[in-house]
């Protein structure tokens, strides 16, 4: 009896002594005992069993991943506590082995691997196993991260920029990494690359004439025309930003690096069976895609669009741009009027799904016809003139407004919105021209003066403009004639502007009519020469033709 106490005391002796030769902070190998709610307990050869707060064991979705008897190993954080218990930390000791292993790893400049623990003020915290590690926000990718919430917990693979375990701060880079495997996979995709291989990228960038797609280290361009078949206004309108798609290598500029792609080449181009699909005088259904001054583009299959000539969108001549008609977005009916395959066009007609007009107008309004209108619009060339109960104008050229040639602007004679008389003077259906005049309503004042003055003969008028090529002269009822700069005086070339004035009478020889023109060519210096045989034949006969000599009549004096 009295040896068992006597073994009993040395055990404990033993233990006691065990117990005094350990200190704060060291590393001990236990065995795990048992799990409570806040502690895992560890027996560590000591007369007591050891606490480790059981947080020091939860995973990432707060579950204990460890079980009684599994070896674990702990550092000593005090020596009793108020109950007599060992309190060890299981976190200290993996960073006391995690010390060790960052060292070797700083050391040969190899990689480690940690996990994102949370963000902090300049960057994010990182696991090494134990250890904390400082993550600047400038060395987290290769790109400026919106959201770093999405990275906590997870695991990755870390350069060691700075160590200093006096201090325990350790700086890490997730960026050079990312750069040398950037890099990595650039020369492999480089060596692999030809021209004519789909491949998978991300659109890296959008601009307005293409979009740039990172192929895994190298970036390609691909240009808006390459995108779609069809119409696209910016890029924008079929990708976005971060979209992963399937693009295929047009061309490779193996020295500068370039690589130009293509998106629509997936596809097979629909202009090839065109002219099987579409049938001039065929009436198809499409989407107006765009306007312009010239006319409307409509969409009638993926990637196919027709133009509606401004032309060829209604029968009046009325409509001064295609946006009064149809806007961006109408569903429309046409009509198709030519395919070119070869040109990828097609032209196509909406007035032609409604009654031409022009057909038996020309019965309706034979040249002659006395009609009455209203002054639509009004042009430099001349006056469109709407016709009661028709859907087309007659255009009265300014040619066609007066006899007066002295007419700058059709302004001066009518205004827009004025009724109108106007005879019809022929009808082009194939030109869609209706041909309308105001001064043959009334008799050529030209015929007249044709009658009345004949070539050669004299006639009196006003001069009314002097001109850089010859002088306007006003006739009776308001005719005017031409005097051309050559034809003002026998005497030789003069300056109209020194010898004559607006509002000066002048006399002067019928020299043509221009029927064309319905002008009068004149003759001062033909008119002077005529005046000139008269006087002298007038003399002549005066004087008797015996007794005359030059001198007499010139005043000049003979040689022998």
């Amino acid at each position: 009896m009295q040896t068992a106490k006597a073994e009993d005391f040395k055990t404990l002796f033993e233990q006691r002594c065990k117990t005094l030769s350990i200190k704060e902070g060291d590393l001990l190998s236990g065995k795990v005992v048992s799990i409570l709610r806040d502690f895992v307990t560890v027996d560590v050869g000591f007369k007591s069993e050891g606490l480790v707060p059981s947080e020091e064991f939860k995973n990432f979705e707060g579950v204990v991943e460890v079980k009684p008897g599994d070896p674990v190993e702990v550092v000593v954080e005090q020596i009793e506590d108020q109950e007599g218990m060992i309190v060890l930390s299981k976190e200290r000791a993996d960073a006391v082995k995690s010390w060790d292993r960052v060292e070797k790893v700083f050391e040969k400049d190899e990689v480690i691997d940690g996990v994102v623990i949370n963000k902090i003020k300049g960057g994010m915290s990182v696991n090494l196993g134990g250890i904390k590690a400082f993550l600047p926000a400038s060395q987290i990718d290769l790109k400026p991260i919106k959201s770093l919430d999405k990275l906590i917990n997870q695991k990755y693979s870390f350069k060691i920029l700075k160590l200093n375990k006096a201090k325990g701060n350790i700086v890490l880079s997730r960026r050079i990494v990312l750069e040398k495997e950037r890099e990595s996979q650039k020369q492999e995709l480089l060596s692999n690359l030809q021209e004519g291989q789909v491949i998978k990228g991300v659109v890296k960038n959008l601009t307005d004439y293409g979009a740039f797609v990172d192929l895994g280290g190298v970036d390609g361009l691909l240009h808006i025309t390459d995108m779609t078949w069809g119409r696209a206004g910016h890029p924008s309108e079929i990708f976005k930003i971060g979209q992963e798609i399937e693009v295929v290598v047009l061309k490779y500029d193996q020295e500068n690096s370039k690589v130009s792609l293509g998106y629509k080449q997936l596809k097979d181009d629909p202009w090839n069976e065109v002219d099987s699909k579409f049938t001039p005088g065929e009436r198809i259904k499409g989407k107006v895609v765009n306007l312009t001054d010239y006319g409307v583009f409509v969409e009638i299959a993926d990637g196919i669009e027709g133009l509606v000539h401004v032309s060829e969108l209604t029968w009046s001549k009325k409509v001064k741009h295609p946006s009064k008609i149809v806007k961006i977005g109408d569903q429309v009916e046409a009509v198709i009027l030519d395919v070119d395959k070869q040109n990828r066009r097609i032209s196509l007609g909406i007035k032609q799904l409604e009654v031409n007009p022009w057909i038996g107008l020309e019965v309706k309004y034979p040249s002659g016809t006395k009609i009455k209108g209203v002054v639509r619009n009004i042009t430099d060339f001349g006056v469109f003139v709407g016709i009661e109960g028709e859907e087309i104008d007659g255009l009265v050229h300014i040619s066609d407004l007066s006899w007066d040639k002295n007419i700058k602007h059709p302004s001066e004679l009518v205004k827009k919105g004025q009724e109108v008389d106007a005879v019809v003077l022929s009808v082009d259906k194939d030109n869609e021209r209706f041909a309308l005049g105001m001064k043959q309503l009334q008799d050529n004042p030209m015929e007249g003066l044709r009658q009345k003055y004949s070539v050669g003969k004299n006639v009196t008028g006003t001069i009314a403009e002097i001109q850089d090529k010859g002088m306007v002269v006003t006739l009776e009822e308001n005719m005017q004639g031409f005097i051309s700069n050559i034809e003002l005086s026998s005497q030789g070339k003069v300056n109209a502007k020194e010898v004559f004035k607006v509002g000066d009478p002048v006399t002067a020889q019928v020299k043509k009519f221009d029927d064309r023109s319905n002008q009068v060519s004149l003759s001062i210096k033909a008119y002077e020469k005529k005046q000139e045989k008269k006087d002298m034949k007038d003399f002549l006969e005066k004087q008797g033709t015996a007794a005359v000599t030059l001198k007499d009549a010139f005043g000049t004096k003979q040689e022998d």
